[in-house]
């Protein structure tokens, strides 16, 4: 099928022209810590924190400044060390706190359009996870007040205005989240230089150095890698351990990453934490919104040597092809002894057991209707409307399943995308994946790359596939979002409320 082209691709939105094994073993710890206050905060808070989202120039390429649009941040109240920036890049500014921080963010809106911030994978009450509902227009200020809850783990924020979130993203409004604990901390984890956040996105550039936004109903796909907004990133590291904290920040496509020469990858965390052990892979699938962290001992090379982590064909749409991700340069420097130290899990505050009490799972379909709106149930999104099959009781387990229904077979039966699907508000686990035979073309070049285990708020459902999730609803009652992350299609509709009462 042809795609639609960008006056198209406008005019349809509306707006104008497995079993897993490790040798050492890591924390497991519930999803949210229950000696954290689930109500707002009261008083002061612990961090304020003014975010401005407005328009900048950044020199990416020689020549002429690209044009973008940009958070900045300034810390009113609390450790300096809360806002780290990285220098010479468009993206946000890096959050750094402590699981049990109140929180005050003033989001002050100085775009020519309007937007909202979305904290991605964090627990917070409704009136601050960034509904599209609450977006402001320019020129306002939006006040957000929320206790950090969330385990120490990699989450991020952008913005989250209705039929807009692609293009935003796109001009550069995105930045990572971290959380710490004093878990986390006891555990010897690398940090300071060599804890690495690393956002992974692709875009569109002109001869002029300017970002170009033409997507298809596909989505959003560059010719051009950028690594915390630089293109051709290049790392130097000596020879011991690093932790990497990956996230793909693009529109739409599907990363399947793995080192040029076969050496194995140690991950250690998924979107919701570290793992309870390291799970070792050759490849990695990560999907956009999707944060894995990897344990790396850059002592395994030489002193001199160069090593690339590179995207490894695969059948997903838009990352068909293999190319470089970024170069690490191996510096002059003794080898250390690096090992990850084994520690004892946490309880579980979710087990599978609950898989089994709760009720028979919820169903939503993925896949295109008339008119090409990407669709969930065969609904698209209504700014507050929510379906008899979407409400859920405060305090429930329960287990979703998202059918893909793509599988080559056209229009109707969801065209042959995969969806990441983004689920507000909370963390899952992923149970299980049945896939049809006959649509399992990306599915069979994606599944050595997934990592099911551990803690997530992104899942990705391949063409002719079936995931089921088990999730539990605490503390927060309100009005939350569940949606595909590839932006063009939450963009095209494929978004849905779901009601916690």
């Amino acid at each position: 099928m042809k795609p639609i082209n960008r006056r198209e691709f406008l005019r349809t939105l509306g707006y104008g022209a497995a079993s897993f094994a490790g040798a050492h073993l890591l924390s497991a710890c519930n999803t949210f810590l229950p000696q954290t206050s689930p109500r707002p905060f009261e008083g002061e808070p612990d961090v304020e924190i003014r975010l401005t989202a407005k328009p900048g120039q950044v020199p990416i390429f020689p020549g002429a400044p690209t044009n973008v649009w940009r958070y900045e941040a300034v810390v009113q109240m609390g450790p300096a060390e809360s806002i780290q920036t990285i220098p010479g890049s468009y993206l946000g500014p890096i959050f750094n706190l402590k699981t049990g921080t109140n929180l005050r963010v003033h989001f002050a809106n100085e775009l020519p359009e309007e937007s909202v911030v979305h904290w991605h994978g964090l627990h917070v009450p409704d009136h601050a996870d960034g509904h599209p509902r609450l977006a402001i227009p320019g020129s306002e200020t939006y006040t957000y007040n929320f206790t950090v809850m969330d385990r120490a783990g990699t989450y991020w924020y952008h913005p989250h205005p209705h039929g807009i979130t692609g293009p935003q993203v796109h001009r550069g409004l995105a930045g990572l989240f971290l959380i710490h604990d004093d878990q986390e901390r006891a555990l010897g984890l690398p940090d300071g230089d060599r804890d690495l956040p690393m956002v992974i996105q692709d875009r569109v550039f002109d001869a002029e150095n300017q970002l170009v936004y033409d997507p298809s109903v596909m989505g959003m796909y560059g010719d051009r890698i950028l690594v915390n907004g630089t293109p051709d990133y290049e790392l130097d590291v000596d020879r011991g351990a690093y932790r990497l904290r990956l996230l793909n920040g693009s529109n739409a496509r599907i990363y399947k990453l793995a080192w040029e020469d076969g050496t194995p990858l140690q991950v250690i965390g998924t979107e919701g934490g570290l793992l309870e052990a390291p799970i070792e892979k050759k490849v990695i699938t990560l999907a956009p919104a999707q944060r894995l962290e990897l344990w790396v001992d850059f002592g395994r090379w030489n002193a001199g040597e160069t090593v690339s982590m590179v995207n490894l064909p695969s059948s997903a749409v838009g990352g068909d092809e293999g190319f470089p991700i970024f170069t690490a340069k191996v510096r002059e420097s003794e080898r250390e002894d690096a090992r990850l130290l084994e520690v004892f899990p946490r309880h579980d505050a979710l087990e599978l057991g609950d898989a089994v009490n709760a009720n028979e799972p919820r169903v939503f379909v993925l896949g295109m209707g008339m008119g090409m709106r990407w669709m969930i149930n065969g609904r698209t999104f209504e700014m507050t409307d929510v379906a008899r099959d979407e409400r859920v009781r405060l305090g429930d387990a329960e287990v979703w399943e998202f059918v893909n229904q793509g599988m080559g077979g056209g229009m109707m039966g969801g065209m042959n995308q995969a969806h990441p699907m983004h689920i507000h508000g909370l963390q899952f686990k992923v149970l299980g994946r049945q896939v049809d035979p006959r649509g399992a073309q990306v599915y069979d070049s994606l599944k050595d790359g997934f990592v099911d285990a551990g803690w997530h708020d992104t899942v990705l459902v391949t063409p002719g596939e079936r995931v089921r999730l088990l999730m539990r609803f605490t503390d927060f009652e309100g009005l939350y979002m569940y949606h595909c992350h590839n932006l063009e299609h939450e963009d095209m509709g494929m978004m849905r409320n779901y009601r916690v009462a």
